[in-house]
């Protein structure tokens, strides 16, 4: 997915609310910059979580995660004002590329959210890495 029209770009009013990790060099911003060369990468332990606020109530037909070492992720959405009272969407079991990042494209059934919750319950390695999350509108 192009990034273009991407509702959790920083450039499209997304913030990072929360991250559970915090490592100076790659903090959760890098997830929503737009930038393929930054990213956000947890510092041990399980389970890690980010919140990423969007710029008002979206319909979201998909989203796209970038990642690497990432097992097992849950998805959660929340349709109130404050990132607050999420239902679960989804959850994944995300296959392992050695080394690399691996991009995991999720269907939605125009979910309505202004907040998206994901958990990583679980990876591959110690550490894992968000180079990006995206979200298209539902036609």
């Amino acid at each position: 997915m192009t990034r273009a029209g991407d509702l959790c770009l920083s450039s499209a009013g997304a913030r990072v609310s929360l991250a559970t990790s915090s490592d100076d060099r790659h903090p959760a911003e890098c997830i929503i910059d737009g930038n393929p060369e930054t990213f956000w990468t947890t510092t041990g332990m399980f389970p890690q979580e980010f919140i990423i606020s969007m710029n008002g109530l979206q319909k979201i037909g998909k989203i796209s995660i970038e990642s690497s070492s990432v097992r097992s992720l849950k998805i959660y959405t929340s349709a109130t004002k404050e990132p607050t009272d999420f239902e679960p969407c989804t959850d994944r079991e995300l296959e392992h590329v050695e080394g690399q990042f691996h991009t995991e494209e999720i269907t939605l059934p125009g979910v309505q959210a202004a907040h998206l919750r994901f958990v990583v319950l679980s990876g591959y390695d110690h550490f894992v890495a968000v180079r990006s999350v995206s979200a298209e509108s539902a036609v």
